[in-house]
């Protein structure tokens, strides 16, 4: 009897050993570092931790940490309100309240001021180029350039690399006016080949041949047309018109460009 008993007894006893052993290689946690067979096969990548910044992203948080809104001086309103003749497809609906704000890193300035501006229109028919860095921003008569008709640009040199969070822009803003096709461009060189980048673009049917835009027309005002430049980097700054909802010519009176010294 005794031998008909420790047989069983020694194979359930391999049994429960040999259940106990599995139960613990399955609780054994895999090391942060390791990676399980089916990643390795199919190329997934271990879950990471995605609030930790990555080092090459250390300055960017650094700088959304230290955001300020953005401070704009505006110069004197020439009118009030939205002028209701004014019919032009695709353009912005009338804002309720005050334009909302950006944040831009603490230290952030208008690099643009006093910086040489070219043009396709190097002779224009009032003012000097001069003046659309000048940082006069009235709509007074002498305070704005009026170029050429059809599609005209004015590219500023900015002598460095910056990093350029916003631009601003005032056409002109004495009489409410919607300018057409404005696209505004960053790049490295001064021929545009190099690191282009647009910023904005309303030309919704690329009749000014550089691209079809989303973005809208608008009124032009005392507040200008703000465009998010997100930091990007560059050293020349160039906006495009193609006339405007009044007549054919191209008016500029003060672009700023918002920045820091790329590091």
């Amino acid at each position: 009897m005794i031998n008909k008993i420790s047989v069983p007894v020694g194979k359930i006893c391999i049994f429960v050993l040999l259940t106990l052993g599995l139960f613990i290689c399955s609780c054994k946690k895999p090391k942060p570092s390791e990676e399980s067979p089916s990643q390795k096969s199919s190329g997934e990548q271990a879950p990471q931790d995605v609030n930790k910044p990555k080092g090459g992203d250390v300055n960017a948080v650094a700088d959304a940490c230290a955001s300020v809104p953005l401070d704009i001086k505006l110069p004197k309103p020439m009118f009030v309100g939205t002028p209701q003749s004014i019919n032009v497809p695709n353009m912005e609906k009338p804002r309720v309240g005050p334009r909302p704000q950006i944040l831009v890193p603490q230290g952030v300035t208008n690099v643009a001021l006093g910086k040489p501006v070219s043009s396709t229109d190097q002779a224009p028919i009032i003012g000097e180029l001069t003046m659309i860095t000048d940082g006069d921003k009235e709509a007074a008569d002498g305070s704005y350039v009026e170029l050429g008709p059809l599609v005209q640009s004015v590219t500023i040199d900015l002598q460095a690399e910056y990093n350029i969070y916003a631009i601003v822009v005032w056409h002109y803003h004495k009489q409410a006016r919607v300018f057409f096709d404005v696209v505004v461009q960053v790049a490295d060189d001064p021929d545009f080949i190099t690191n282009v980048k647009t910023l904005f673009n309303n030309d919704n049917d690329n009749s000014s041949g550089l691209g079809i835009g989303k973005d809208l027309y608008y009124i032009e005002t005392s507040e200008g047309k703000l465009i998010d430049a997100k930091g990007v980097q560059g050293r020349y700054v160039r906006l495009y018109s193609k006339g405007n909802n009044s007549d054919d010519t191209n008016y500029y009176i003060e672009v700023e460009v918002f920045g820091k010294p790329a590091k």
